[in-house]
């Protein structure tokens, strides 16, 4: 990845990205961008982050899509809100929905599932209770497993990644995009996350991007400094290498 000085109109993209997303919510006073504290890897108790959220995160489905039965957004927040909300306002939304349920104090934080098993129609759940290092198991008549599908990223591996000298993320760790400014990134994928993951840091600064598709691109009309191409195949020292003759990346 190429580093240099962001150009004025990138320095001005980038303050009013900052000014945008330090809107708070009016209702709860969170920050739609605050990600102080959010670990990637592992978390201090040396296990697995799951969570994948990001600052600036917005819903890429219609918040009606998400509602749930017996409570509306429009009963939480008390009148209609738009259809694609930052997290921080779905986080409140649900926040909402558990203390009107009253189950707050069934759900229990910072313990890890170790295992679960069944006998005679019954389930017993081994887990650790983390801040005291506690193993004990517990009995119940159901189990439902929400870790959902996305819990786990899948990395690709391409050829020279071991020895290539710019930094290489997956989407699962992304975090910030105000850390690229006034650099070329390359993205791999052309799904939701490729899309939105782009076009944060594009706001905020970057020099450019390039988003690598493996069946077809996006298909959309992107601005000047936003490029597609087929895959990379390899990469080497400071560089990927196409496919196919396209726009090239810029060295260090």
């Amino acid at each position: 990845m190429h580093k240099s000085e962001p150009s004025n109109l990138q320095q001005q993209k980038a303050e009013r990205s900052q000014k945008l997303f330090a809107l708070k919510n009016k209702k709860t006073g969170v920050d739609y961008g605050t990600t102080r504290g959010v670990r990637t890897g592992l978390d201090k108790y040396g296990e697995p982050v799951h969570g994948l959220m990001y600052r600036y995160l917005w819903s890429n489905g219609p918040k009606e899509g998400l509602e749930f039965a017996d409570y509306s957004f429009e009963e939480h927040f008390g009148k209609q809100i738009a259809s694609y909300p930052p997290r921080a306002v779905l986080f409140d939304y649900i926040q909402g929905r558990v203390e009107k349920a009253g189950i707050r104090d069934w759900i229990k934080f910072e313990t890890a599932v170790r295992n679960v098993s069944e006998n005679n129609g019954k389930f017993t759940v081994s887990v650790t209770n983390l801040p005291n290092d506690r193993d004990y198991s517990e009995e119940f008549d159901h189990v439902v497993v929400c870790s959902g599908h996305f819990s786990t990223p899948n990395v690709p591996h391409l050829d020279g990644f071991e020895t290539y000298k710019g930094r290489v993320l997956h989407a699962h760790d992304f975090r910030d995009a105000m850390e690229f400014i006034g650099k070329d990134i390359l993205i791999i994928g052309t799904s939701y996350s490729a899309e939105d993951i782009g076009s944060q840091p594009w706001k905020g600064g970057a020099k450019s991007i390039i988003v690598s598709h493996r069946t077809a691109p996006m298909g959309y009309a992107w601005p000047d400094n936003w490029k597609k191409c087929p895959c990379y195949r390899e990469w080497k020292a400071r560089r990927p290498i196409l496919k196919t003759a396209q726009p090239k990346m810029s060295t260090p």
